[in-house]
């Protein structure tokens, strides 16, 4: 019976994948793999927006509230989104240190530059609604994703969503996704309801790819 055991069991079994999570280090990135990921994250989210814009449609956080504002007034959502952002920034440098500080400013002046001079680059002379929030959905929730894997976000509720992250274990998506509920709710008094309701649907393809890509304990690479 033992000679039969241990030809059942020629290898021994592989861990656990907790077991082989404790043993693994975290891997820091370079410098220029955070400035891709910045170069990147910042282009996507930009595009994005310029498709939610033409959609009139909102977003996510603080962007979705610019382009709110900008429907409203005769401001430009990029400039809005810059200004919505400065009171967060103290937040971040209260709670999260400068660099993280440093890596939001330049990537909200990045996203903010990007969409007031995006008309000059970009001319869409039509787009779908519901295309829009899917494909636009999807390039912010991929943008920002690559931004918070490297330790940048894109200030606001989105700091406040990676400090809860960090120090509490709470998924940023999902602390997202409650913080667009509330621009939702303002968006119904801007925006006809058909078009909140795809909105709401574009709120939540951003937050699902943040919350099931960017799970605590999964991702080691560190800035």
């Amino acid at each position: 019976m033992v000679a039969l055991t241990r030809i059942a069991r020629p290898f021994p079994l592989p861990p656990r994948q907790s077991e082989r999570m404790t043993h693994l280090p975290a891997s820091p990135h370079r410098l220029h793999e955070d400035l891709a990921a910045l170069v990147l994250g910042t282009f996507m989210v930009s595009l994005g927006l310029v498709l939610y814009g033409e959609a009139r449609l909102a977003t996510s956080g603080l962007a979705g509230l610019a382009l709110l504002l900008g429907y409203a007034t005769p401001f430009n959502a990029g400039t809005l989104f810059f200004l919505l952002n400065l009171p967060f920034l103290v937040f971040g440098f209260w709670r999260m240190g400068w660099r993280v500080l440093l890596r939001t400013l330049v990537a909200i002046a990045a996203v903010s530059l990007l969409t007031r001079f995006a008309p000059l680059w970009v001319d869409v002379a039509h787009v779908s609604p519901l295309y829009g929030a899917l494909m636009g959905g999807i390039l912010i929730g991929m943008g920002a994703l690559a931004l918070v894997r490297h330790r940048t976000g894109l200030g606001g509720t989105n700091l406040v969503a990676m400090y809860l992250q960090e120090r509490r274990g709470w998924r940023a998506g999902y602390i997202q996704l409650g913080f667009d509920l509330l621009v939702m709710l303002v968006a119904c008094t801007v925006l006809e309801p058909r078009q909140v309701g795809i909105s709401l649907f574009g709120a939540v393809v951003v937050n699902l790819i943040v919350a099931m890509n960017h799970k605590p304990g999964r991702y080691l690479g560190v800035s």
